[in-house]
C-alpha cells in the first residue's frame, strides 16, 4: 500500500512529472484530451491527480472520480510516453480507491457485486441470463417495445444502449466442441483454449472459427471444461479482489493440462492472463506458477505470425481489407505489426491502412454504455476514417470492439462488414472466399 491507495503502484518521481510538463506527447494521441482540450482530461493532468490523492494532499473529489472515470484506459499514451510510466495501472488503483470510498453509492457497488462477482464468473448463471436476454432479442415483444417507445420511458438513451449490445450466440462455444480436439493435418503444436466469458455466449461463432482455424494449421486444442472469467473485466473496474481470485481459479484449471502455450482470440482477455506473474507476484502460493502461465499466453495472430506461413492462400474477392487495432492488443500487449504482416501474406489481398488505427474505438469495456455520450464521439471519429478507406471489410481482435463498430456501421451508416482477423482467416483457408 502506498498512502491512501490499497494496492502497490508504481508512481512516476517528482523528476519524471516535471519532465511531462514539458513533453506533452501523450497529448495528440489521448481520445479524451483532444475532445475537451483540457490539461487536467490528459494523461499528465490524471497522473498530478492521482499522485494528490495518493500522497494524501487532495481528497477524492467529484472531478476526481469523472476523470478516472471519463479515461477509457486505453493506453495509447503508454505507447507515446518515453519514459514509460506505467498509466495504466495507476488509473485502475485510482478506481479501485474509489470503489472503496464512501464517494459510490451502496446501490452502484451492490449492483457491480453482482455482475462480476456473481453473473460474469458463474458461466452456467451466465449462460441461462444469455438465454432469456436471447429470447428477448428475437421477440416481438423487443420489437413492441421500440414501436411504442417504452424504452424511452426510462431512459432517453437506453434504446441505442439496447441496440449497443451484441446479440447472443445461437450456441455456446464451450458447448459443441470436446475437452480435446485434434489437429486435422500435421501436428505441430499442442495448445489450450480459453473460451472466455462474454466470447462464449455473445461471440461463440468467433470461437468456432479460432478452434478450426488452429487445428486446420496442424494444432491440438484442448478447451478445458467447467472454465470461469479470467478477471479482466473486473480488474479494469476497480475490483482487483475478485480479479486475483480468478487468476488463481484459471491457473488451477489450466495448469492440469500439457500444453505448449494458451491462445487467445479475445485482445482484453489477452493481455490481462499475460499479467496475471505481475497480478500475484505477491502470493507465495501463485507467484512462480503465475509467470510460468503468463509467459505461454498468446494472441492468435501473435501465435501466427511466428509459426505459420499462409502465403499460399488466396482472397477471392476485390473488397477492400482495412484493420482497426484494439488498444488491449496494440498499447497493452505491443502486437501492432504481427496482424498486418500475417494479413499481408494472403495473395490478392487489397489491404488499406486505417487512419488512426491505434485509436480507441470507445468501447472499452463497459465505457460505451456508462459513458455512452462520449463513447460516440469517439466512434464517430473511427467510423468516418474506415469510411474513408472505402474499405468493405475491417477487421478487428476484441469482442468489445467488434461489437462496437457493428453499431458504429449501422448509426453512422458506413457500408462496412466488422469481422474478427480469425473468421476472415478460417474462411479463406477454407475456400478464400467471405
Amino acid at each position: 500500500m502506498i498512502g491512501n491507495f490499497p494496492i502497490t503502484v508504481d508512481l512516476p518521481s517528482e523528476e519524471i512529472l516535471s519532465s511531462c510538463i514539458h513533453c506533452g506527447m501523450c497529448l495528440p494521441v489521448c481520445p479524451t484530451y483532444n475532445m475537451t482540450f483540457d490539461e487536467v482530461s490528459s494523461p499528465r493532468g490524471r497522473i498530478r491527480l492521482i499522485k494528490s490523492v495518493l500522497e494524501g494532499s487532495l481528497e477524492i473529489t467529484e472531478t476526481f472520480i469523472h476523470e478516472m472515470n471519463f479515461c477509457l484506459d486505453c493506453q495509447a499514451c503508454e505507447s507515446a510516453c518515453p519514459a514509460g510510466i506505467k498509466y495504466g495501472s495507476l488509473v485502475e488503483a485510482a478506481r479501485v480507491q474509489i470503489e472503496n470510498s464512501d464517494k459510490v453509492s451502496q446501490l452502484s457497488k451492490f449492483i457491480k457485486k453482482v455482475l462480476f462477482r456473481k453473473v460474469i464468473p458463474n458461466f452456467r448463471f451466465l449462460k441461462f441470463l444469455s438465454k432469456l436476454l436471447r429470447l428477448y432479442q428475437k421477440s416481438s415483444l423487443r420489437r413492441a417495445f421500440y414501436k411504442i417507445g417504452l424504452l424511452k420511458v426510462f431512459s432517453k438513451k437506453l434504446p441505442e444502449i439496447d441496440k449497443l449490445s451484441p446479440k447472443i450466440s445461437y450456441f455456446f462455444s464451450d458447448e459443441i466442441f470436446p475437452e480435446f480436439v485434434e489437429a486435422k493435418n500435421e501436428k505441430r503444436f499442442r495448445v489450450l483454449f480459453p473460451v472466455g466469458c462474454l466470447m462464449n455466449v455473445m461471440f461463440a461463432d468467433v470461437n468456432k472459427d479460432t478452434v478450426e482455424l488452429l487445428t486446420k494449421l496442424g494444432c491440438d486444442v484442448i478447451i478445458p471444461p467447467n472454465q470461469t472469467c479470467c478477471g479482466s473485466l473486473q480488474s479494469h473496474n476497480g475490483d482487483m479482489e475478485i480479479a486475483r481470485t480468478l487468476a488463481k481459479k484459471t491457473i488451477d484449471l489450466f495448469v492440469r493440462y500439457d500444453f505448449d502455450f494458451i491462445i487467445s482470440n479475445s485482445a482484453g482477455c489477452g493481455a490481462f492472463m499475460k499479467e496475471y506473474g505481475h497480478l500475484l507476484q505477491n502470493e507465495l502460493a501463485y507467484a512462480e506458477r503465475a509467470k510460468v502461465f503468463s509467459s505461454k499466453v498468446k494472441d492468435i495472430m501473435e501465435f501466427l505470425y511466428e509459426n505459420f506461413d499462409i502465403s499460399r492462400y488466396e482472397f477471392l474477392n476485390n473488397s477492400i481489407i482495412t484493420y482497426h487495432d484494439a488498444c488491449h492488443l496494440a498499447h497493452t500487449q505491443k502486437i501492432v505489426d504481427e496482424p498486418r504482416k500475417v494479413l499481408q501474406q494472403i495473395k490478392n489481398l487489397n489491404y488499406v491502412p486505417l487512419n488512426e488505427a491505434t485509436w480507441c474505438c470507445g468501447s472499452a469495456g463497459i465505457y460505451n454504455v456508462v459513458k455512452y455520450d462520449y463513447s460516440m464521439i469517439i466512434l464517430e471519429r473511427k467510423m468516418n476514417n474506415i469510411k474513408n478507406t472505402n474499405a468493405k471489410i475491417v477487421l478487428t481482435g476484441n469482442p468489445g470492439c467488434l461489437g462496437q463498430l457493428r453499431y458504429g456501421a449501422e448509426r453512422f451508416n458506413v457500408d462496412v462488414q466488422v469481422l474478427h482477423p480469425v473468421t476472415f482467416l478460417n474462411k479463406i483457408i477454407s475456400n478464400g472466399k467471405i
